[in-house]
């Protein structure tokens, strides 16, 4: 069996037992098929000195240490297929350290920040109405952006939305995340109000009548795109007066996370909102909690300066 059918094997098994989203299979299919070429086609293969080789080579062209420990991480699953199929019989990941890597700290805004850019789209709403195609999308715009902070959904969570969520009385909703995985999901007033003037306005469009997302659009998914939320958002944050380019929806999802810690919420509360399956993930955040405590220290401890 050649690398090429083996490799396609282990990308069905990916999708079909694991549940791997087509930018989770895109990104294996990349990292495999680098190293394939690197070693002539041969990975299938190859031993520990040739994966040591080939990542020897990736840390050469500049790759940062995040994406050579992913690169490794997909060889491992690639090599631990391989054995659990006995097409192999060995791992010859087995003995390699992946590369160590300091935790970047996740890009957030400042609570004030956020909220100018929340009242600049409620205002460019209000200032819309006489124009009923800017008024639209002013409105939706709102909708997006109060929903995406009160709730720190993934953008393809968030523009994938079903109608369903905003005709809800309750102020939660369920959003089924990465691999499947459904979570409860609060909504803020400010949020629920938004997404009901959205509503609204939404049902004045008859080329929406039919769809079931709660953002339609034209596009192949039947839902905006992200990307180009991802443009009106940097556009509003413009307006603003706040840097577009410190502004993504990425960045707000940092920001709803950041400020529940702040404030005084659990990590472990902050996890269950964000969808992660793992603490680890959520850890990042953790700066937000040491901040957080050297100040209540400072302020309470009587020995304290």
């Amino acid at each position: 069996m050649s690398t090429a059918v083996r490799l396609e094997a282990f990308l069905e098994m990916m999708s079909a037992e694991r549940g791997a989203s087509d930018n989770t299979l895109a990104a294996y299919r990349r990292d495999l098929e680098d190293a394939s070429a690197f070693l002539g086609g041969r990975l299938a293969d190859a031993a520990t000195d040739d994966i040591r080789a080939f990542l020897d080579e990736v840390a050469r062209r500049g790759f940062a240490a995040s994406s050579q420990a992913r690169k490794l991480s997909s060889l491992r699953q690639f090599f631990r297929f391989l054995y659990a199929e006995g097409l192999r019989a060995d791992d010859p990941t087995g003995t390699i350290d992946a590369p160590r890597k300091e935790r970047a700290l996740p890009k957030t805004m400042r609570e004030d920040a956020v909220s100018r850019l929340i009242s600049r789209a409620e205002t460019e709403k209000r200032e819309a109405e006489g124009d009923p195609v800017a008024h639209t999308a002013a409105c939706r715009l709102h909708a997006l952006v109060e929903t995406l902070y009160a709730t720190g959904l993934r953008v393809s969570e968030l523009v994938a939305l079903p109608l369903t969520v905003a005709l809800r009385a309750e102020r939660f909703f369920i959003v089924r995340g990465k691999g499947g995985k459904e979570r409860v999901v609060p909504l803020s007033h400010g949020a629920k109000a938004a997404l009901g003037e959205w509503v609204a306005m939404r049902a004045a469009q008859p080329e929406w009548k039919e769809s079931l997302h709660l953002f339609p659009s034209s596009s192949e998914s039947g839902h905006l795109p992200r990307q180009v939320f991802a443009r009106d958002l940097k556009a509003l944050a413009g307006r603003a007066g706040v840097p577009a380019a410190k502004v993504s929806p990425h960045v707000l999802r940092h920001a709803f996370a950041s400020h529940l810690l702040q404030n005084g919420a659990d990590l472990r509360a902050v996890q269950q909102l964000l969808g992660h399956s793992d603490i680890s993930t959520t850890q990042i955040y953790t700066h937000v909690l040491e901040n957080r405590l050297t100040e209540t220290v400072a302020r309470h401890h009587p020995l304290a300066d």
